[in-house]
C-alpha cells in the first residue's frame, strides 16, 4: 500500500522559506515512470500544482513559481522536499504531496492517483 505523508511547519513568517517534506511509504521514489508532486490549494480556490521531480530527480515547477520554489529528494530516506522562499500571505493554503505516472505540472486532480492528507500552511508575522 502507497502512502504519502507530508511534514513541516504549520506557520511561516513572509519573507521566509517553507520547508516541507513528504515521506513515501510502499514505493521507491525511483520507481519508472512516477513524478512526485507538490499541489496546493488557497482558500476558496481550486488546487494547483507547485512542481514536481521525477523519477530521474529532474525538476519541474509551475512557471510563476520556479524562481522561489525548489524541489529536492532523498532516495535514502524515500523522501521529497519542497523550498519555497520569500513567502508572502498569497501563499497561504494546504500543501498537498502528491503521485503521478508519466505527468507532471497538471492541474487535473484525476492526474494524480495518490494523495497525502494535506497539512495547513499559514503565512502570517
Amino acid at each position: 500500500q502507497v502512502q504519502l505523508q507530508e511534514s513541516g511547519p504549520g506557520l511561516v513568517k513572509p519573507s521566509q522559506t517553507l520547508t516541507l517534506t513528504c515521506t513515501v511509504s510502499g514505493v521507491s521514489i525511483d520507481t519508472e515512470y512516477y513524478y512526485w508532486s507538490w499541489i496546493r490549494q488557497p482558500p476558496g480556490a481550486e488546487k494547483e500544482s507547485v512542481g514536481a521531480i521525477s523519477y530521474r530527480g529532474h525538476t519541474y515547477y509551475r512557471e510563476n513559481l520556479q524562481s522561489r520554489a525548489s524541489i529536492s529528494r532523498d532516495t535514502s530516506k524515500n523522501q521529497f522536499t519542497l523550498q519555497l522562499k520569500s513567502v508572502t500571505p498569497a501563499d497561504t493554503a494546504v500543501y498537498y504531496c502528491a503521485r503521478s505516472w508519466g505527468i507532471f505540472l497538471s492541474d487535473d486532480v484525476e492526474d494524480y492517483d495518490t494523495w497525502g492528507q494535506g497539512t495547513q500552511v499559514t503565512v502570517s508575522s
